[in-house]
């Protein structure tokens, strides 16, 4: 997977500018891509949330671009690519063949997400290769939507895929398609999403044609290979700014949905000049429930890590990842071993430790790293039949979180989490699609941990069944472990997820109404019409001592309904008054006794 060029193309020189052309139109390929996944497909994981990656590699299967979509795919999908060259081979591939593949053991992030892999040809000879991965709403688990939140092993998470002809020279292979069809509860949904998908590939395919034809084979080889070495030297430079030494830090998470207890996640981050290693040894053994990672997850969550606290204008192909090291024990929460259940891998532990990363470097970049973002992509499925049509439906929601304060401003509001980049549904979507009615959407004051920079706000969402039943299942984290906050910081406020029976008043967690294990991870839990589910998004955590913040800016939150006056007294040191429409400070108790 490492070729150097041979020939011709080894002694040719392209000059800068070409490169910047090249680099910019194979990022701008991949967002094609994108848009015509996102205008074409059926479901609202794709044309809403934008649930999916887009990403280019070379003749070697080493990647050599990609568009801003979902990190957590990206950085798998690296792994995901080697894999399925090397188990066909790479002279088995034909003109209009598709390939699929979604097993996590074959270096995939989890199950729902499928991988399309595509040959582009040019004069009878494979020069690249094309490939999309997509969160599909319905894969064939246990539970509707796949993440089951108490699952004990893979084969309860959905219909497993090696790597397999989707289609071959053009034309669909139906029975890959029946299976699937047979095994998935939304087979319509399933199919425009894949179709989408492909459709996609065929606009990366004409669009590498098309560059190649203008600039020639040899200057696209050359091309791509100085990109990817300049993207390797200019990481390498970005490393090398880090002081020396080695970083620790750690946090847990605090059930798998299957037994009770912690799970710890540590990282030792050895900076050794323009290199950097993360070990992950000391983590706990793999958990009995579906909260670990393979591999490839952690790989990308420390890449993801890096991307950020780095200079985005470095080309985003495969030398990013060359100067970064991941050890991972196999058998552990961060490298588990077949068959371990670990659908919440990929949305619950990769946001996890790529906050650890930030932790651990912290102090060695203090004008860089930014306190805990709320940590959890608050994952809450549903399925059923509609009662208007009586088809099947399934659908996996999830929310956005509160950010960390910043060193220079506070964290973001009710975004997705970092491993994400993605977009929650509408209100109008989610309530056309689906027989379920939103109550309420609102920011949570408060929720963001008190700092000299403030972390961003949490989010609250109440919903009601609309139907005579409705299965639900949830796979939330931060329920009771609070997101960090950094050189004085005050914690986030946790993530929650609750249910009221019809005509009731007060709210149960899940454990409280149903005797679930854990109140934050569970499956297949049936509801009823007028039964009401609540959502709670974490906040960020804060960054610096909230006795720092200035008291105009604690004014402007009290005035925006982020920060409230009780809040700014016990956090802040600062009683607030308001008088004649506008907010003053009348007295600094908490700061002068300080």
């Amino acid at each position: 997977m490492s070729a150097e060029p041979v020939g011709a193309a080894a002694d040719l020189r392209v000059d800068q500018v070409t490169l910047t052309v090249i680099d910019n139109y194979l990022a701008t390929t991949c967002r094609e891509m994108g848009l015509a996944m996102m205008r074409t497909a059926y479901s609202p994981m794709f044309n809403e949330s934008l649930d999916f990656s887009c990403v280019l590699f070379d003749k070697h299967g080493r990647m050599i671009a990609q568009a801003e979509f979902c990190p957590s795919q990206i950085g798998t999908i690296k792994f995901t690519v080697e894999w399925m060259i090397d188990e066909l081979g790479a002279d088995v591939y034909q003109p209009g063949d598709v390939i699929v593949m979604n097993d996590p053991y074959r270096g995939s992030g989890h199950i729902p997400e499928h991988t399309l892999l595509k040959a582009v040809f040019h004069e009878g000879e494979i020069v690249a290769f094309v490939a999309n991965c997509a969160h599909l709403a319905e894969p064939g688990a246990k539970a509707p939507g796949g993440l089951a939140g108490d699952a004990t092993d893979i084969f309860q998470e959905g219909l497993r895929l090696p790597p397999l002809w989707l289609q071959r020279q053009g034309v669909n292979q139906e029975d890959i398609w029946k299976i699937i069809f047979a095994n998935h509860r939304t087979p319509k949904v399933t199919y425009g999403d894949l179709m989408a998908m492909i459709g996609s590939l065929t606009v990366a395919e004409r669009r590498l044609t098309s560059l190649i034809d203008t600039y020639g084979l040899d200057v696209f080889h050359t091309a791509t290979e100085d990109l990817i070495r300049i993207a390797e030297r200019r990481m390498a430079e970005e490393i090398s700014k880090i002081p020396d030494g080695e970083y620790s830090f750690s946090d847990v998470i605090e059930d798998d949905g299957v037994v009770e207890g912690d799970y710890t996640i540590r990282c030792d981050v050895v900076v050794d000049g323009d290199a950097v290693t993360c070990d992950f040894t000391g983590s706990s053994a793999q958990a009995a429930g579906p909260m670990n990672a393979t591999y490839a997850v952690t790989a990308s969550a420390v890449y993801n890590a890096f991307l950020h606290i780095t200079d985005p204008t470095i080309p985003r192909n495969q030398g990013c990842y060359r100067p970064i090291n991941i050890v991972a024990p196999p058998g552990t929460i961060v490298n588990c071993e077949f068959p371990a259940a670990l659908v919440g891998g990929n949305t619950e532990v990769s946001p996890r430790i790529t906050d650890i990363i930030f932790g651990a470097l912290a102090d060695a970049l203090p004008d860089r790293i930014p306190a805990s973002l709320g940590g959890t992509s608050c994952c809450f499925l549903f399925g059923g039949a509609h009662p208007d049509t009586g088809e099947l439906y399934s659908h996996f929601h999830f929310e956005g979180i509160g950010w960390g304060g910043r060193p220079d401003k506070d964290g973001n509001s009710q975004i997705i989490v970092i491993n994400g980049n993605c977009r929650n549904t509408p209100v109008e979507v989610f309530e056309s699609r689906y027989p379920i009615r939103v109550e309420s959407y609102r920011l949570l004051e408060d929720s963001g941990g008190a700092g000299r920079n403030r972390g961003g706000l949490g989010m609250e969402r109440i919903l009601t069944i609309d139907a005579d039943e409705i299965t639900v299942s949830a796979l939330f984290n931060r329920m009771t472990v609070d997101p960090f906050g950094l050189h004085g910081g005050q914690p986030g406020r946790n993530s929650g997820i609750y249910m009221r029976p019809a005509g009731a008043r007060e709210w149960q967690t899940f454990s409280e109404a149903f005797g679930t294990m854990s109140p934050s991870k569970f499956s297949n839990v049936v509801l009823r019409r007028g039964d009401q589910v609540k959502l709670v998004a974490p906040g960020g955590g804060g960054l610096g001592d909230p006795l720092e913040r200035e008291p105009e800016r604690v004014l402007a939150d009290v005035a925006e309904g982020l920060v409230t006056p009780a809040a700014a007294l016990d956090s802040y040191g600062l009683e607030v008054a308001r008088a004649n429409g506008s907010w003053s400070v009348v007295g600094a108790p908490g700061r002068t006794e300080r």
